[in-house]
C-alpha cells in the first residue's frame, strides 16, 4: 500500500544502512522450541506495524558514537527477548486448518544501523508524515512466507546534525498497542544508554499464553459455550462490529453509486490516501466542549476527550466524503478487553486483547444528531463490550471475518486510541523523544488519537484521507475548534 506523495522524496539525502545483525535472546533462561497458539484476535493482521522515535541533537550524547548506541540497543534487546521470547520467533502456518500460530524457535529479531546526512530540522513538523520516514525503518523482504519474516525489526539512524531516529516494527500478531508499549519500555530500560538500568520500572512480567481467547482449547470451549451474563438461556448476540461490517459490504455492493467493488472501487482505494495529522490543543478541545454543551449549563452530562473528538470526527468525515443521506454509516473503535473478560486477563498479557465496538446510523441521522446524542451512542457502544461480546467477536473471526484485508469504505470510520500509550516518554536515549510517528499501516484510513509531547492536554489526530476530500474534511473537522 502507498499513500499519495505529499513530500518530494528525492529532496532528502539517502539513508545508508551500515550494519545489520540478528539478535537472539540472552541465554538467561532456557526456552525450548514450542508452538504458541494464537487467538483469532492475533491473526487479524500479521504484518509489521512501525513507529519511529525522533531524538533531536543533545549535548548528553554528542560524544557517543553510533556504534556504542547500537551495541547498547543490541544488548538491551538480547536481555528483553529472554523474557519476551515469542518476539524472537516466527509465524507458522498450520497445514491442517490454514491458521497462523507462533513458533518460538529463537530465530531472532533484526537490528540495523544506518546514517544519513539529513538534519532533523529539515524534516519540518515531525507530526506530519513524510515518505522519507519510511527510509528510517528496516523493511525485510516479504515474499508471502511468514515463517521467514522476523517479528521484531529495528533501525537506529544517526542524522547529520547529531540527532537520532529509532524505528521499530512489530508484527501485530505478536502484540497489540499496550503490549508493544510495555515491550518497548522494557527494551529501553534494559539498553541503559546514558543511564543506569531501571530495575524498579513498573512492568508486569509478560504472560504470553492466549488462554481464554483461544477458540478450540478446553479453556476456550468453556468460555465460548458459557451462557450470557444475564443468566438467561437466550443465545449470545452477535458482535455488532462484525454484523455492521457485513451490512456495509452488502450496502456497498448493492449499487455502483456506492463506489465499492468492481471498477468503481478504484476511486476510493487506499493507493492515493494522504496521511494528515491535526493537532487539537487542550484549549481547542475545551472550546469544543463549551460550544457543544454550553459551558456550565451542561449539567450532569460528562464525556471524555476521546468520546467528544470521536463523535466530532465521525460527523466531519461522513459529511466531507459526501455519503448519501440514506446510507448506513458506522463508527468503529478499538476497546481493550483485558478487564472486560470474566475472569479478567492476567496482568502483563502480551497478546492482542482488543475488539471493535461499533455504532451505526444513517448519514442523515448522524448529520441531524447533536454531538451530545452522538456521544451517548459512543458510550453505549463502549458499554456493549462485555465478556459475551468478546466471545461472539472471537467466534465470528473464526469463521473468516476480518478487517485487515478490507479496503477503505467511505461509510466506515475507524478510530484507534493511543492516548494512554505515551510512546514519546520511552527513553531510549536521553530524555523524551521529540516525536513518535506511526508509519504507513496496512489500514491507513484509521484515525489514530495520540498524545502530543508538547501539549499533554491536547490530542494529535492522524488520519488517511482521499486527497480530493482533504480540504472539506479539514473545514468540517476544524469548525468549532478554532
Amino acid at each position: 500500500m502507498a499513500t499519495k506523495k505529499h513530500d518530494d522524496h528525492e529532496n532528502y539525502p539517502t539513508v545508508v544502512v551500515t550494519k545489520t545483525v540478528t539478535v537472539h535472546p540472552k541465554p538467561l533462561l532456557h526456552h525450548p522450541q514450542q508452538i504458541l497458539h494464537l487467538s483469532n484476535l492475533d491473526r487479524q493482521c500479521p504484518m509489521l506495524m512501525y513507529v519511529v522515535f525522533f531524538y533531536k541533537p543533545c549535548f548528553a550524547y554528542q560524544n557517543l558514537s553510533l556504534g556504542s548506541i547500537f551495541n547498547s540497543l543490541k544488548s538491551g534487546l538480547e536481555e528483553t527477548l529472554s523474557t519476551w521470547y515469542p518476539a524472537a520467533g516466527r509465524l507458522s502456518l498450520n497445514q491442517a486448518d490454514g491458521k497462523l500460530n507462533l513458533w518460538c524457535n529463537n530465530g531472532g529479531a533484526v537490528l540495523a544501523e544506518a546514517v544519513t546526512t539529513a538534519k532533523i530540522i529539515q524534516l519540518g513538523d515531525l507530526s506530519q508524515y513524510k515518505e522519507f520516514f519510511e527510509r528510517l525503518a528496516y523493511k525485510p523482504v516479504f515474499q508471502g512466507n511468514f515463517s521467514q519474516m522476523p517479528l521484531i525489526v529495528a533501525q537506529v539512524t544517526r542524522f547529520g546534525c547529531g540527532g537520532y531516529s529509532i524505528s521499530i516494527g512489530a508484527s501485530h500478531s505478536l502484540f497489540d498497542g499496550p503490549a508493544t508499549y510495555d515491550f518497548l519500555r522494557a527494551w529501553a530500560s534494559n539498553s541503559a544508554i546514558l543511564k543506569e538500568k531501571r530495575s524498579t520500572l513498573q512492568i508486569y512480567k509478560p504472560v504470553h499464553e492466549r488462554g481464554p481467547l483461544l477458540v478450540g482449547t478446553q479453556h476456550g470451549r468453556q468460555q465460548l459455550t458459557k451462557l450470557p451474563e444475564s443468566g438467561s438461556s437466550a443465545p449470545t448476540r452477535g458482535a455488532a462490529a462484525i454484523d455492521h461490517l457485513h451490512q456495509l459490504i452488502k450496502q456497498a455492493l448493492a449499487g455502483p453509486d456506492m463506489k465499492f467493488g468492481g471498477s468503481n472501487f478504484s476511486n476510493t482505494g487506499n493507493s492515493n490516501l494522504v496521511l494528515k495529522t491535526f493537532h487539537l490543543s487542550g484549549a481547542m478541545i475545551e472550546s469544543l466542549k463549551i460550544k457543544v454543551f454550553g459551558g456550565e449549563s451542561r449539567g450532569s452530562f460528562s464525556c471524555s476527550s476521546f468520546e467528544l473528538i470521536a463523535a466530532h470526527l465521525w460527523k466531519a468525515r461522513t459529511k466531507a466524503l459526501g455519503v448519501k443521506k440514506g446510507a448506513m454509516v458506522c463508527l468503529q473503535f478499538a476497546v481493550d478487553v483485558r478487564n472486560k473478560m470474566v475472569p479478567p486477563l492476567p496482568k502483563g498479557f502480551s497478546g492482542n486483547a482488543f475488539v471493535l465496538a461499533s455504532i451505526a446510523l444513517t448519514a442523515e441521522q448522524l448529520e441531524g444528531s447533536s454531538h451530545e446524542a452522538t456521544i451517548e451512542k459512543i458510550k453505549q457502544g463502549k458499554n456493549s463490550i462485555t465478556n459475551d461480546y468478546v466471545i461472539a467477536y472471537n467466534k465470528a473471526l473464526d469463521g473468516g471475518a476480518a478487517q485487515g484485508s478490507l479496503p477503505p469504505i467511505n461509510e466506515l470510520t475507524l478510530v484507534s486510541d493511543w492516548t494512554r500509550m505515551p510512546f514519546h516518554t520511552i527513553g531510549f536515549l536521553h530524555g523524551e523523544a521529540a516525536y513518535v510517528s506511526p508509519l504507513l499501516s496496512p489500514i491507513p484510513q484509521v484515525a489514530y488519537f495520540m498524545q502530543n509531547p508538547n501539549d499533554l492536554r491536547g490530542i494529535d489526530v492522524r488520519i488517511g484521507l482521499p486527497p480530493q476530500f482533504l480540504n472539506a474534511f479539514s473545514h468540517y473537522f476544524l469548525t468549532n475548534l478554532q
